[in-house]
């Protein structure tokens, strides 16, 4: 007979885990609270606009083909993508602006021109950040850190004995303080810690490895946009026979003895073999296992930042944005001291804005552009959020106005504001952190919780507040690892 098994949640990871599981040919029902899959990665409309609701960088795309090629479909016909050729475009208050280039070789020639930096440095930086990633995805982002096996073979020898490559001991601002002279393009690197929801003037030099996801590997984009992610696996899912409830809110996962038996939902209980829990970590200790003691140095952790997210409608189009746009601040480290330690917005903050129409023209109306705009804010504790709301907005689009040199206010059409506790409330993010818990000391990577529980036989979990972290692709990596080791497990 086959094993039951109950997902709960139906984001990314939850579904990958879903299809993973299937494929072992085990029996698996997804619980959902809300009326939809996709968790963050959705969609909605507001006159005309389509926007994604939340994650905005697709990279590593063969992370989603090959959960279609488990079941020997071919990806492309139900889920395709283009690859930028230009991967971000930055700006700065005092004019300066620099369009990344998909091209490494370009990227080298034209940021060596554009911030005055030696070719020889710009190459010798990439080669230290795809090294450092051939080096530990193996070991820290494709496997379990918390089972002994994990720490035999030739990857990990090979891992353990270049550790000091890995700049663990140095925070990614000091490393890239290093290697550049220009200010801004230590800022356009320093960025990339926001990847995880961390300070790049606390976060491990190993960070620096985030670059080359996009500048080697390339920065893609759905056809239909983020959220044909979501729709693409929940029709594969369908197709395979997962079962679906939604609008059914998981209340409790229940276990007798060290073994978990199954969940609670407000219309029953369900019994199951293995439970995976697709709920922030925190947040399923807190509300599913009220009984249950929790680790404490997991509930102690520093959360991620949050965003503060506007959703615009603008009644025209401006050659000079991309897909993905940084507006950056003139001071960096005031912004993240803000958020970490002061627990605040900065009054000059950096603003993404992400504009999918630019590729998916039905995203807006003819001669309109669809922005979403994000800045990173600290995670709910109890701030003002109407009045730092008030604020930011004002903020950025002052800022943004003088660089582009064009009133935007008066092109906003449409209008949805996402702050830190919607956030919480519509995904169960505890203070609507983005990532669980940052990566701001040299360990914090390496100290997620694993990916099953120690303390109750069947329990699992997956997403981006446990091994190996936040963001899409290793969202899916972690139902990769759960998968592997339930059907270890199993065995």
């Amino acid at each position: 007979m086959s094993k039951q098994v109950i997902v709960i949640g139906a984001g990314i990871a939850g579904l990958a885990s879903a299809l993973r599981l299937k494929r072992l040919g085990l029996d698996v029902l997804v619980f959902e609270g809300a009326g939809f899959p996709g968790g963050k990665l959705r969609e909605f409309s507001s006159k005309g606009y389509r926007f994604d609701y939340g994650p905005s960088l697709f990279t590593m795309p063969t992370l989603v083909d090959e959960l279609f090629s488990l079941f020997d479909e071919n990806p492309q016909d139900s889920f395709r993508y283009i690859r930028k050729e230009y991967i971000c475009n930055y700006f700065w208050s005092d004019g300066t602006r620099f369009a990344v280039p998909a091209s490494e070789e370009e990227f080298i020639e034209t940021a060596s021109t554009t911030f005055n930096e030696d070719e020889k440095r710009l190459k010798k930086y990439l080669e230290r950040n795809a090294l450092k990633y051939q080096l530990t995805a193996p070991l820290f982002l494709e496997k379990s850190l918390h089972k002994l096996s994990t720490y035999f073979g030739k990857d990990t020898f090979k891992a353990i004995t270049r550790i000091f490559k890995y700049d663990l001991a140095t925070s990614l601002n000091q490393v890239n303080e290093k290697f550049f002279k220009n200010d801004k393009l230590v800022q356009l690197f320093n960025r990339y810690a926001t990847y995880n929801g961390s300070s790049p003037y606390r976060t491990p030099g190993i960070m620096s490895m985030i670059p080359h996801l996009e500048m080697n590997l390339g920065a893609y984009l759905p056809e239909g946009g983020m959220h044909d992610i979501t729709n693409s696996l929940y029709e594969l899912a369908l197709r395979q026979g997962v079962k679906f409830r939604f609008n059914e809110k998981v209340s409790r996962i229940n276990y007798s003895g060290e073994v978990v038996t199954g969940v609670s939902t407000d219309e029953g209980e369900y019994e199951a073999d293995l439970v995976v829990s697709n709920m922030d970590i925190y947040s399923t200790y807190q509300h599913l296992l009220p009984d249950f003691p929790a680790p404490k140095h997991i509930m102690k952790q520093e959360r991620s930042s949050s965003a503060l997210i506007f959703y615009w409608g603008i009644k025209r189009q401006f050659p000079e944005l991309e897909l993905h746009n940084i507006f950056f601040s003139d001071n960096y480290q005031e912004e993240f001291k803000a958020i970490f330690e002061e627990g605040t917005v900065y009054k000059d903050p950096t603003v993404y804005v992400n504009i999918t129409s630019k590729n998916v023209p039905a995203d807006a109306p003819a001669g309109c552009e669809n922005w979403f705009v994000m800045v990173n804010v600290p995670a709910n504790t109890g701030q003002d959020w109407t009045e730092l709301t008030r604020e930011v907005k004002k903020n950025v689009i002052k800022k943004v106005s003088s660089i582009l040199k064009v009133e935007i206010e008066p092109l906003i059409e449409t209008e949805d504001t996402l702050d830190p506790i919607r956030i919480e409330s519509d995904t169960s993010s505890h203070q609507g952190s983005l990532y669980g818990t940052s990566s701001n000391s040299r360990m914090a990577a390496f100290l997620r919780h694993p990916n099953f529980s120690g303390k109750l036989k069947n329990l699992y979990f997956v997403g981006g507040s446990v091994h190996p972290g936040g963001g899409i692709p290793l969202c899916l990596n972690s139902a990769k690892i759960t998968s592997e080791i339930i059907k270890d497990d199993i065995r």
